[in-house]
């Protein structure tokens, strides 16, 4: 038996009055997913625990089977070991992203989380020039992908409150700059970023183009180096990931999957779909399980663009669930998933039960008759429940 695990992030939606008080996910056409759900096994799991932030890196570990009570000490060390990156226990890291900043006679406002949505080349040349500038011995800088960074702090401290920039699109910074201990040193990293960053010639040439700036960098999520117990010790199976952000590739290689690089997949809303369901294909050959993470449904609401979450949507079950279907369906137990509602009219995450469905061909199910939505099943698991019924084929 192979098993496929095939995560849209953010697909959970409130009902939209655009579209008829339905979700996306229930406007969507997604006529292979629709099957499984109708002919498979649908539940929802609780991928936020009470008390948690609902961010993709407790959301998403859940759905690997871990407890973040048990195994979350932030997002950034975990996205570090996605980049490969060595943490000495002393080590904090940060989630470095680029980001716009907008002044207005109201205050400076997060004006793009992505620095408008910055190429990765531009970004490398950024972040590796800001190292220069403002890194060290103590500050170490690490270039990702796109608008997504790191930072190592030697030494650092870490229990300090820290907001994501994709939760405060079009707000003021002030109240939602670091504080705590430790706080005046991130900020003051971030105000020498920006004297640093405006005369840029990557940022001048965006301007000259008609681009955002990516004039600021804003440091969030720290954490201390995370320690995970494998996937194969826990299960007895051999897995992989086909992912294209680093929080997800972090994951994966801290429980002992592999992660390798995809061609084409950027984590956006201009992902390859299909390089991500042939890799897939390609890992189910040597490997027992295989995750795959789809980032767009996320970003298209976080830019509060429904039509852009709809194609997402479509986008996964044609190009990536259908293929794979055709291919493995025979063999292969399916279990789709989301990790955490994005509603578009708040832009940002939602921690609330998140569906899923699990599938196998050689046992047919009465599910859910109106598809895969918000509203599918009525069973209400934990994240390490779903994954052992799923891999114990129970509620198959």
């Amino acid at each position: 038996m192979k098993y496929i695990v095939i995560i849209g992030d953010g697909m959970a939606d409130f009902p939209l009055s655009e579209l008829d008080g339905k979700t996306p996910l229930m406007a969507a056409h997604k006529p292979c997913i629709d099957r499984m759900a109708r002919e498979g096994f649908c539940g929802k799991v609780i991928t936020v625990p009470e008390g948690f932030p609902p961010g993709s890196d407790v959301a998403c570990m859940s759905i690997f089977g871990y407890d973040p009570a048990k195994y979350y000490t932030g997002r950034a060390p975990i996205e570090a070991s996605g980049m490969g990156i060595t943490m000495g226990d002393d080590d904090v890291a940060c989630r470095c992203n680029l980001v716009y900043l907008a002044k207005t006679p109201e205050g400076t406002l997060m004006g793009d989380y992505s620095g408008g949505h910055i190429t990765t080349e531009e970004a490398q040349v950024l972040i590796r020039d800001l190292h220069k500038e403002i890194g060290g011995d103590e500050f170490v800088f690490f270039p990702g992908v796109s608008y997504r960074h790191i930072m190592i702090w030697k030494g650092g401290l870490w229990k300090m409150k820290t907001t994501p920039p994709h939760d405060i699109t079009g707000k003021g910074i002030g109240e939602h700059l670091p504080d705590g201990e430790g706080a005046e040193v991130l900020k003051g990293l971030m105000e020498r970023s920006q004297a640093f960053l405006a005369d840029h010639p990557v940022n001048k040439r965006r301007e000259s183009e008609g681009r955002h700036p990516a004039n600021s960098i804003w440091l969030w999520g720290q954490g201390k180096k995370a320690r995970f117990p494998s996937f194969e010790e826990q299960h007895g199976i051999r897995g992989a990931t086909v992912a294209a952000v680093d929080l997800v590739k972090g994951i994966s290689r801290l429980i002992g999957f592999d992660a390798p690089y995809i061609e084409g997949a950027t984590g956006y809303l201009d992902t390859d779909y299909k390089a991500k369901a042939e890799a897939a294909l390609r890992l189910l050959e040597s490997h027992d399980i295989v995750y795959v993470h789809i980032e767009a449904p996320d970003e298209a609401s976080h830019n509060g663009d429904v039509a852009e979450k709809i194609r997402a949507i479509e986008n996964i079950d044609r190009e990536v669930v259908s293929l794979i279907y055709e291919k493995h369906s025979g063999d292969t137990r399916f279990l789709i998933v989301t990790d955490h509602a994005t509603p578009i009219s708040m832009k940002t995450h939602y921690g609330c039960p998140v569906p899923f469905i699990m599938y196998d061909r050689k046992v047919r199910q009465d599910g859910c008759q109106w598809g895969y939505s918000e509203q599918s099943g009525e069973v209400t698991m934990s994240g390490e429940e779903m994954v052992r019924s799923f891999l114990k084929g129970q509620g198959q």
